[in-house]
């Protein structure tokens, strides 16, 4: 029993090997389907949590936090939906939400521009130069979004377990590869990977039910104890932590440890 992230570029293949990683596993594969849950639970619609996730932050928008309220919800969506394990997603950010459970083997599946342009051509019927065009963009726009919301590199190879090139390589190769790789003893959920992954789905979820009006918020959680970070005014500490505990209890639906912290 594990989880799966795939992280790929448009053209890549890389939704072709999670579909049949996930059928030769008997896994649930996901992708959009997260978009569409998170969309209904927080009644945002589909096209703005596409465009937070993928489009690199504004100037105006580091300022006015409306980009972390939609990951916000795009992650307590994700990080609960992969609670019941055996999955494997290969949607928008799933190696950053999920980097830190240990039984989550994180796949990066990469191809050559060119071969990816013949793809996007053939598809889309478009020319060489366009189809060039619509791929550097995109993959632009996925590296700085990675950059500015997490500080991180979506290139960046030790973000993941297993990094495939798709051309020697072929799909069914990659497959055959993915399948051996989550039947390494580290990739086995365990008590004590599951309880890390249960903490982390209960911090998204009262992240993301905090973020409206706390959008500064940093949640986390350790054993069942909530850590709550925020920034804001000294003088109404009472009053923050006060509605930050019932907003925690609401989400977890018993009282939980609250430790909240506040800073100008």
């Amino acid at each position: 029993m594990a989880i799966i992230t795939i992280s790929r570029g448009s053209y890549s293949r890389g939704k072709e090997v999670a579909e049949k990683v996930a059928a030769a596993l008997g896994y649930e594969c996901i992708s959009r389907d997260i978009l569409l849950e998170a969309s209904e639970q927080f009644n945002i619609p589909e096209i703005k949590l596409v465009r937070a996730i993928h489009d690199a932050p504004s100037i105006l928008e580091r300022f006015t936090y409306g980009k972390e309220r939609y990951v916000a919800y795009l992650k307590a969506a994700l990080m609960k939906h992969v609670q019941k394990d055996n999955v494997v997603y290969h949607g928008l950010a799933g190696h950053y939400f999920l980097q830190n459970v240990p039984h989550v083997l994180k796949v990066r599946i990469v191809a050559d521009l060119e071969d990816r342009v013949v793809e996007e051509m053939k598809r889309e019927n478009i020319s060489a130069a366009e189809a060039r065009h619509i791929l550097k963009k995109d993959d632009d726009e996925r590296r700085r979004w990675g950059m500015q919301v997490f500080g991180v590199d979506t290139w960046d190879p030790m973000l993941y377990d297993l990094v495939i090139h798709i051309k020697s390589i072929t799909v069914d190769d990659a497959v055959n590869m993915i399948r051996c790789a989550v039947q390494l003893p580290h990739f086995q959920t365990t008590p004590p990977s599951q309880k890390i992954l249960d903490d982390q789905s209960l911090a998204a979820r009262i992240q993301a039910a905090l973020v409206e009006e706390f959008p500064t918020a940093k949640v986390s959680s350790r054993e069942g104890e909530i850590f709550v970070d925020i920034r804001g005014n000294i003088t109404e500490e009472k009053e923050v932590i006060a509605e930050v505990r019932r907003i925690a209890n609401r989400v977890a639906g018993i009282e939980v440890k609250l430790k909240t912290s506040i800073h100008p």
